[in-house]
């Protein structure tokens, strides 16, 4: 008797050693470990680890142990955000000849110019049916203001866009261009929540007086909520008006590429390029990341959880370097600027799987 407990003993502390020196499952999918983590909507601007478990951020914090996840990301010397958001980008292949594929390889088909020539084709009840059976996707209601598209009804076919998006309760976001009406007529119909792209155009249609100062309509607009911005694109963006603009501490408060057929191949490129231009005119790296990112994602009801770093947040991980040397910018009016840092992508991480550039090295996995 005294063997056999003896033995039982012995079997027991065996199976409890077996335990100690088995390896624990991974706590994490994967670790972005060790890079600068910039989340504005925490004021984080700091070192940190992101661990990632399924589709959810798990932990932020300061050296997770490499050992807790099945993949391991080195990040040290590069720059972890939040996936930015591009609201004003024309990835729709095949409606217009504006639209890209996300991959960017452009080639769709004929362009329909003047959308809004006939306003009989403008029919905010049918756009309210249709938002309201796809609201998982329709986040907003955008209308193009220009002399080609709608002639000298640019206020009848706001007001029609306006009507929808009251009824939807949606934002409104209106491209500003060489409009038949004043800018000083078509922003009071704008309300709190209102988006205005091309907020840094050049002449005509820009935000600023003959005397480069900012026009008083835009001030009263900024001032009861309506949001800036920057819309780059093919024709829509001048560092001359950014540039006077920012003198008189009017900021975009969101920057957008508005990628296009047209301009993928110049001068907007991107939107880590577009980016790169405001770090030229003085903007902080936090203050890009805010308007790529956290605003964006304030801005429009997208899904709960994007925009932010935080615990619990969409896993979906941005790897940046910031590099240094000499960049030449260009704007849409082809005026040039010699700029010394560029944000360049180089991987993304979303629901624990790694996308991206293999020139960031994977320390595990």
């Amino acid at each position: 008797m005294v063997g056999s407990s003896l033995l039982c003993s012995i079997v027991e502390g065996w199976h409890d050693l077996l335990r100690a020196m088995t390896p624990e499952e991974p706590h994490y999918d994967l670790l972005v470990k060790g890079g600068k983590a910039v989340d504005p909507s925490q004021g984080l601007s700091a070192e940190r680890d992101v661990a990632i478990l399924g589709s959810k951020i798990a932990r932020v914090a300061v050296n997770i142990p490499e050992g807790e996840a099945r993949q391991v990301l080195n990040a040290r010397g590069k720059i972890v955000t939040h996936g930015l958001i591009d609201i004003h980008v024309h990835v729709y292949e095949g409606v217009t000849t504006y639209g890209i594929p996300p991959d960017l390889a452009a080639d769709s088909g004929d362009e329909i110019y003047g959308e809004l020539l006939d306003l009989r084709y403008a029919d905010p009840k049918l756009a309210v049916r249709t938002i309201e059976k796809n609201r998982d996707v329709i986040l907003g209601i955008k209308i193009r203001l220009d002399r080609d598209i709608t002639r000298d009804h640019d206020i009848a076919a706001l007001r029609l866009a306006r009507e929808a998006s009251d009824a939807v309760k949606l934002p409104l976001m209106v491209h500003i261009g060489d409009t038949y009406s004043p800018l000083a007529d078509i922003l009071p119909i704008l309300n709190k929540g209102d988006v205005v792209t091309h907020c840094f155009r050049g002449e005509p249609g820009a935000i600023l007086d003959a005397k480069g100062r900012i026009m008083p309509a835009v001030r009263s607009a900024i001032e009861r909520g309506v949001h800036l911005d920057v819309g780059h694109g093919e024709g829509s963006f001048s560092f001359a008006t950014a540039e006077k603009a920012m003198q008189q501490d009017v900021l975009p408060g969101t920057i957008s590429s508005d990628l296009d057929h047209f301009d993928v191949n110049g001068p907007v490129f991107d939107l880590a390029t577009t980016l790169s231009k405001f770090l030229h005119l003085g903007l902080t790296l936090e203050q890009v990341i805010e308007r790529a990112a956290t605003n964006p994602a304030n801005v429009f009801a997208f899904p709960r959880g994007l925009g932010s770093l935080r615990e619990g947040a969409e896993a979906d991980v941005a790897v940046w370097m910031l590099a240094e040397g000499d960049y030449e910018f260009v704007d849409s009016q082809d005026t040039k600027r010699m700029g010394h840092r560029k944000l360049m992508p180089l991987a993304t991480a979303k629901s624990g799987r790694l996308y991206g550039s293999s020139s960031i090295a994977r320390v595990a996995g």
